[in-house]
């Protein structure tokens, strides 16, 4: 398969937009990596984040194919503090709507959009280039005891695991999960504001949002009410562990199944760095509960990250929407078909091959391998394979790591929650 120009110079512009903020962080950077500055005399710490994955992106079976894509997002924090608390503002940017294209990226089995007024199905859809746009406002009340403000324009209530582009068990991993509707579709609302409690290794947080998910626009901040409600605890038994339960009430998510969706979660996650090497793992639970009947999905998943080499995987079984993936048409009226879920097995690993003044390039693939139930086999095959092969670059780590485990209302360490991690080359 051949690339076309547009599809090079697409790759370009999308690395060019993870170099060009990280140049305006980490100017003067050297092999250090410092990532986290304090510019003189202003007391602003910064931090950024983020990724480029060019691909090739091979979807096995008949509703499969091949093509090249660059999925890409990039954040940046300016925190300080501020008064009797600490300030914190936080940006989030993709260029997927240039890069992927309007339809997404091919993933099999992937539902839960639309375009052009018909399902999205077997194809994960492009983030918005406005992915968060928010500011944070803590103020502590004793050694252990804090209360947090955090919300704006676009950002993420508090509902389900952090969002699997944040996770260090996730990191490396170029797709979305398949049950990404189930469990963390929420990390782009148009319009949120939480309110959190923390005592010692417990959170409590209420958001209230707009649960309408983006539209097919992604270039616009959407204007909506707030007409959703969602709440949240974690429990930190350890600097390691990391526990949530969630459960929200969305208000018409869908575009094509307008209705009310009560998403309830769970999930543990478990990271420890040893000298150089990070391990990783995560595990989620998330069920949604419809007038048109409940779907579940799970997932367990991990990384380790050592030295030059990472390694990664991702198992996991999610209840889909049989009927759509047969006919690419929402069924109305109460669900009455079969629950047996998908399965799906990947196993990946990057290698970095380039280190430039921060910047770490890296080359990587994996394959997953599909179970497929048989009310779908005749459409799907009975074990479809697919793959990605691709070569993946991120902006400076830091001295403070990458912003790796980190939500909207708790982006700055200290904040009770896990130290952001660091993986760099030497």
């Amino acid at each position: 398969m051949g690339l076309g120009r547009r599809q090079i110079v697409l790759a370009l512009w999308s690395l060019g937009f993870s170099v060009i903020p990280a140049a305006a962080v980490a100017q003067d950077a050297a092999h250090d990596h410092t990532q986290m500055n304090m510019p003189a005399n202003s007391g602003w710490q910064l931090m950024q984040d983020g990724i480029v994955f060019a691909e090739l992106n091979h979807q096995g079976g008949p509703r499969g194919g091949r093509e090249f894509v660059v999925p890409n997002w990039w954040m940046g924090m300016a925190s300080r503090d501020l008064s009797r608390g600490r300030l914190t503002f936080t940006g989030m940017l993709s260029l997927d709507p240039a890069t992927v294209g309007k339809s997404g990226y091919r993933e099999i089995f992937q539902t839960g959009e639309a375009l052009n007024g018909r399902p999205l199905t077997d194809r994960q859809h492009p983030h918005d280039l406005f992915m968060q746009l928010a500011a944070v406002w803590r103020v502590p009340m004793g050694e252990s005891t804090g209360i947090t403000l955090a919300g704006g324009p676009v950002g993420e209530p508090a509902l389900g695991p952090v969002a699997f582009m944040h996770r260090a068990s996730a990191a490396d991993n170029p797709t979305a999960p398949l049950g990404h509707h189930t469990l963390d579709s929420t990390h782009i609302a148009f319009g949120v504001v939480t309110a959190a409690v923390d005592r010692g290794p417990f959170v409590v947080e209420v958001s209230l949002f707009n649960g309408r998910e983006p539209d097919e626009n992604r270039w616009d901040i959407e204007v909506g009410r707030f007409d959703s409600l969602s709440g949240r605890i974690w429990y930190r038994p350890g600097d390691e562990w990391e526990l949530q339960a969630s459960s929200g009430r969305l208000e018409d998510p869908e575009q094509l199944e307008p209705g009310i969706i009560i998403r309830t979660t769970a999930s543990g996650s478990w990271t420890r760095r040893n000298g150089m090497a990070i391990s990783s793992v995560t595990a989620a639970y998330g069920r949604n509960n419809t007038d048109h009947g409940a779907r579940s999905a799970m997932f367990i998943e991990g990384s380790r990250h050592g030295g030059l080499n990472t390694v990664y995987g991702r198992f996991e079984a999610v209840q889909v929407e049989t009927s759509l993936l047969q006919t690419d048409a929402v069924v109305e009226g109460p669900s009455v078909e079969p629950k047996s879920p998908v399965f799906a097995l990947t196993f990946g690993g990057v290698r970095e091959i380039v280190s430039w003044h921060g910047f770490e390039g890296g080359i990587g693939a994996d394959v997953t391998f599909h179970g497929v139930p048989d009310a779908l086999q005749s459409v799907y095959s009975a074990h479809p394979i697919s793959f990605h092969v691709f070569f993946r670059v991120r902006p400076p780590g830091g001295s403070m790591g990458r912003m790796w485990n980190m939500r909207m209302s708790q982006p700055t360490a200290g904040h009770n929650m896990a130290m952001p991690m660091n993986h760099s080359m030497h």
